[in-house]
C-alpha cells in the first residue's frame, strides 16, 4: 500500500496525548505516550495485563506499608504520647 501525499498524517493526538513520570535508563522521562486510560505508556507499565495480579502473595516482601501496621505505629505512638504528658505531669 502506497502513501499518497494528498492528505495529511493524523498524527495529532498521539503528540498531544499526556507523557507521565516513566523514565527511560538514561534517566530522561520517557516520550511515548500514555495509554488511553492509564497513566503510563505502554512499555513502562500501560499495556493491559502489566503488572502483578489483585492480591499476589509473591510479590510480598514485608508487612511494613500495610493498613493493619500503620495503625499499630500510630496506637504506639499515641501511647507514647501519653506516657510522656503523665511523667511530664508527675513532675
Amino acid at each position: 500500500m502506497e502513501m499518497t501525499g494528498d492528505h495529511p498524517p493524523n498524527t495529532g493526538p498521539m503528540l498531544s496525548s499526556q507523557r507521565r513520570g516513566a523514565k527511560t535508563r538514561s534517566g530522561k522521562p520517557c516520550r511515548s505516550p500514555a495509554v488511553q486510560g492509564k497513566k503510563r505508556c505502554r512499555m513502562h507499565g500501560g499495556a493491559p495485563g502489566s503488572g502483578a495480579p489483585k492480591h499476589n502473595q509473591n510479590a510480598l516482601k514485608h508487612g511494613l506499608f500495610t493498613k493493619g501496621a500503620i495503625d499499630e505505629r500510630k496506637q504506639v505512638q499515641a501511647l507514647i504520647g501519653q506516657a510522656r504528658r503523665l511523667l511530664r505531669d508527675l513532675k
